[in-house]
């Protein structure tokens, strides 16, 4: 089985951009996603009051922000 992009049919020069900029945009979300982790407000289960949680996750949004301005 041969992939639609295999040595018979190479990616443009237009492909291989979009492909990059596709690339470059996942990994600043995945790093977004890692960041929140840490903070574990999504990665396990929220236990505290449901109306602090919007509260609590725009001011951790806000602290990741203000850290990217930073660097």
């Amino acid at each position: 089985m041969v992939d639609k992009q295999g040595k018979k049919n190479p990616l443009t020069k237009a492909d291989k951009k979009q492909n990059h900029r596709l690339s470059s945009s996942r990994v600043m979300i995945e790093n977004v996603i890692r960041a929140v982790k840490i903070f574990r407000i999504v990665a396990e289960k929220y236990r505290k009051r449901r109306k602090q949680f919007g509260l609590r996750f725009n001011l951790i949004a806000a602290v990741f922000n203000l850290n990217i301005n930073i660097k």
